[in-house]
């Protein structure tokens, strides 16, 4: 008998009908012999409700009761689907974040779990009740009800796998499983049988929809099988685990990856003395503004031109915070661009294999796209490229590295 911790996203739980077929999967499950504990979100669209309600009421909503707010989202679910099982003759029990004490530091709408006492929870499996746990939200040592910020719902299903010990954690949702790139991007991607954590959390990062960072993080660090699955097709989904032994018989690289949400920036004529990467990026990281991407230049006449991507959202702060550098350095210009984009390949393949980076060069400059920015790490090349050559630049790569699928008959 295997412990499997399942958890369901917004979309999954979205209507009382949805809830219904959760029940039958949970059902099914349970039939089978497992013990099940599972994890929901709220229903689709029902946080951005209540997130709405709040800035009716105070446009910039204070932290803690805005928490307090959001945290009924997943409330609603829980009670709705323990109820849905129970009419179907499964013993159930819902719980929030609160009652299974999911403990997490006091950053209220971005909290980090510090600990979950499971004792409740395995009480309740031992008397052969499935577990229905709300996503997304838990206590802090002084009672507060927090929640854990966007993703929150995996990351709870991941931390929840971690401290019972489960044999599997399941995420269900909008997609079959992880991709080798976008299907609507590449109609012939291929969906992956298996990848490790270090890829998924690369692809994660990179621009990849698929898991949150967060939840990846947690499940590479306890070590716990993840699984992506559709939430209303059968089929076998994508396993995410650690282990690396098929990868000698398996593409160098697993997948690519991309993010239009990029920007760039540039400070150029920067007089070049030591500490000047400090002197810039210093104030952009006390804005609280994260740096990707970072290139630098000397030039003949001892000054230096300092370029970096930041994502979109945060572009005219950055620039703003970039200004009042470069009047303080005395820095000749600040220039910058959201007209980017930034395509990765990934693959722990790459260790094992030389000449990755160039043969991503070769199929680029085939089509003519220019690369303005490169970064590199044991597992993967990325660039940056004019944002409308983006989907060709995905196309061109995901072809030079063999990663279609085969074609149907007919095609």
């Amino acid at each position: 008998m295997a412990l499997i911790v399942q958890k369901f996203g917004g979309t999954s739980v979205g209507s009382v009908e949805r809830i219904e077929q959760v029940a039958e999967k949970v059902k099914a499950f349970r039939a089978a012999g497992h013990d099940i504990v599972v994890v929901v979100s709220a229903m689709s669209g029902e946080t951005n409700r209540l997130i709405g309600l709040a800035k009716q009421i105070m446009p910039q909503p204070e932290p803690r009761e805005l928490d307090m707010i959001v945290s009924t989202g997943e409330q609603v679910t829980i009670g709705l689907l323990s109820m849905a099982l129970l009419k179907r003759g499964v013993p159930a029990v819902s719980f929030t974040g609160n009652q299974v004490r999911i403990l997490t530091d006091s950053s209220h709408t971005k909290a980090r779990i510090l600990q979950i006492d499971e004792e409740r929870i395995r009480d309740e499996l031992q008397a052969g009740r499935v577990v229905v746990v709300a996503g997304f939200q838990g206590v802090d040592e002084k009672g507060n009800i927090t929640t854990l910020g966007r993703g929150g719902s995996d990351t709870t299903g991941v931390a929840l796998a971690a401290a019972l010990k489960a044999d599997e954690c399941q995420i269900y949702t909008d997609v079959d499983g992880v991709y080798t790139t976008d299907p609507r991007v590449v109609p012939r991607a291929r969906r992956l049988e298996k990848i490790t954590f270090e890829e998924m959390l690369e692809m994660a990062s990179l621009g990849s929809k698929v898991l949150q960072i967060r939840a990846v993080e947690f499940a590479g660090k306890y070590n716990v099988p993840l699984r992506v699955l559709h939430s209303f097709q059968e089929g076998p989904g994508t396993l995410i685990t650690i282990d690396e032994e098929e990868s000698m018989e398996q593409p160098i690289i697993s997948g690519i990856a991309f993010n239009r949400d990029e920007a760039k920036l540039t400070i150029r004529g920067v007089p070049d003395t030591p500490g000047v990467a400090f002197k810039i990026l210093g104030p952009v990281s006390a804005a609280n503004i994260e740096v990707d991407m970072i290139v630098q230049n000397v030039s003949h006449d001892n000054t230096t031109d300092f370029t970096f991507t930041v994502n979109n959202n945060d572009y005219e702060k950055a620039l703003g915070v970039l200004r009042q550098t470069a009047e303080s350095i005395g820095a000749r210009e600040v220039g910058g661009t959201t007209d980017i984009a930034k395509v990765s390949i990934v693959g722990v393949g790459m260790r094992s294999h030389a000449g990755v980076a160039s043969r991503m060069f070769e199929a680029l400059a085939k089509e003519n796209i220019n690369i303005q920015m490169i970064s590199t790490s044991e597992i993967k090349v990325s660039v940056v490229i004019e944002e409308k050559y983006l989907e060709l630049a995905v196309r061109a790569l995901h072809s030079a590295f063999e990663l279609d699928a085969p074609a149907r008959q007919g095609e």
